[in-house]
């Protein structure tokens, strides 16, 4: 009798007669991992194989930095990139992306287009990758790339439907950027306008004080300097320096003929790749025209206008000056007169708020500057940008489903159901199997008989029988 069987009573037998216990109820094993093997390979393939085609959108900054120009504000990168998903997966352009490429042929007999609609967005991923650098303040933003994937069961259809997603994407941004900008510059002009309206109302008031009482103001004192006609010069001046720095942002940077090679070059890198026969046709044609651009150089405008700019500048200085010094002989004038105080008070009143509304008029010409520079930059797609970085590609493997973990997952689930089914087996029915297990129950053991019969042939399942003597 085993030591072991005896310490451990109704336990120990379990684990000493474990390979006798397999071997007999082998069926519960076998049977259900049969069934659900079988059953997670007809499922595998059972499955429609789903292509995936991945595309990659970089965020790229503007060309210029904002110390020079400020950035064309299109609001937060993440939401900006929200609202072009709602657009781009919205329903008329998924049913129009589904009819032009002749989507879920299957499915659009049976289910409605609501559903149809919603398993292309179910296919369709958009996520953003973020900058792990580290290094980032708190102030910028750490998105630096969008990656764009669409699931279908062709390959090909499938980076058709994400090359149209990928358009999408670059023409909604585009338009976001330039749209924000116009509206500032729009915004800003009306603002602008209104200033002006009402610092000519203004000056309007003061010369028509000025006159209705230039006799009482002289009477006791001299008349009272013309400060309207200083006021007018400067405004006049001002707006001649505003349409000036307009002249100097038409003037083209470049030569029209390089910049229109610029742009066929990035339109063939967007379709093909470097080594392409259209790509190098591009770059030789740019290279050829910048060169015809160096040899024959174009007169500096921009210079001309500046100089005149900074003139008007000086003449804008020394006309506040003398208003300055023409304001300081009034009040010197109209101290000691018995009715300038109250005509000068009202005046000088005007005056204060028409000196208000120049500097808020002056504010706004430099935002207004700004704006106008910033749209200038989204015009020409030098503004922070989605660039394709990885076009859509051609997928040659199955995305889903994984058929070989589908069959191991299904083979393991049912080799744990089948052990778990003959232990339990085993515990429900608690089968005699060794002389310590009587004892346990409290009976004595008289004797032991062994089982004779003929020797049987050797089999290659010996190894899990167990190798002691069997007993009755």
């Amino acid at each position: 009798m085993d030591e072991t069987e005896t310490g451990q009573g109704g336990i120990g037998w379990f684990f000493n007669h474990l390979p006798t216990i397999m071997w007999q109820r082998r069926n519960w094993v076998i049977w259900p991992f049969v069934v659900t093997t079988l059953a997670a390979a007809i499922a595998a393939f059972a499955l429609p194989t789903l292509y995936r085609s991945t595309a990659s959108l970089l965020v790229q900054s503007q060309d210029l930095p904002t110390s020079v120009v400020e950035a064309p504000t299109a609001g937060d990168i993440e939401q900006r990139i929200a609202r072009i998903r709602e657009r781009v997966l919205s329903r008329g352009d998924l049913i129009r992306l589904i009819e032009q490429n002749n989507l879920y042929p299957e499915d659009r007999q049976s289910d409605p287009l609501s559903e149809i609609v919603e398993k292309m967005r179910d296919a369709t991923t958009v996520g953003a990758q973020t900058n792990d650098l580290g290094g980032s303040s708190g102030g910028t933003n750490d998105t630096i790339a969008i990656d764009i994937s669409f699931d279908y069961s062709d390959p090909g259809q499938a980076q058709e439907v994400l090359q149209s997603y990928v358009n999408d994407f670059l023409a909604q941004d585009s338009e976001d950027i330039s749209e924000q900008a116009r509206l500032s510059v729009r915004f800003l002009e009306d603002q602008a306008n209104r200033l002006r309206g009402q610092i000519s109302t203004l000056e309007n008031q003061l010369t028509t004080l000025k006159a209705r009482n230039g006799a009482a103001l002289a009477q006791n004192a001299p008349p009272m300097m013309d400060l309207g006609s200083y006021s007018s010069q400067i405004a006049s001046l001002e707006s001649q320096n505003r349409e000036l720095l307009a002249q100097v942002n038409r003037v083209p940077r470049k030569d029209p003929q390089v910049a229109n090679a610029e742009a066929v070059l990035a339109a063939a890198q967007a379709l093909y790749n470097d080594n392409h026969p259209d790509v190098a046709a591009a770059r030789e044609r740019l290279r050829a025209v910048q060169q015809m651009s160096r040899a024959n150089p174009s007169q500096d405008e921009s210079g001309l206008l500046r100089g005149q700019i900074a003139a008007n500048n000086q003449a804008i200085g020394s006309l506040q000056a003398a208003r300055a010094s023409a304001m300081a002989q009034a009040q010197s004038a109209v101290a000691g007169s018995a009715r300038a105080p109250a005509i000068l008070e009202q005046a000088m009143q005007l005056e204060n708020q028409a000196t208000g509304l120049r500097e808020q008029y002056r504010k706004v010409a430099d935002d207004l500057l700004k704006a106008q520079n910033s749209a200038r930059l989204a015009n020409e797609q030098r503004a922070e940008r989605l660039s394709l970085v990885e076009p859509p590609n051609l997928p040659d493997t199955p995305y889903s489903p994984n058929r070989p973990l589908l069959i191991a997952g299904g083979a393991i689930l049912g080799l744990v159901l089948g052990l778990l089914l003959a232990f339990a087996v085993e515990f429900l029915r608690r089968p005699l199997r060794s002389p310590s297990q009587i004892e346990s129950l409290g009976f004595p053991v008289l004797g032991v008989v062994p089982l004779l019969g003929a020797k049987k042939k050797r089999s290659r399942f010996n190894f899990f029988r167990k190798k002691s003597p069997r007993f009755a």
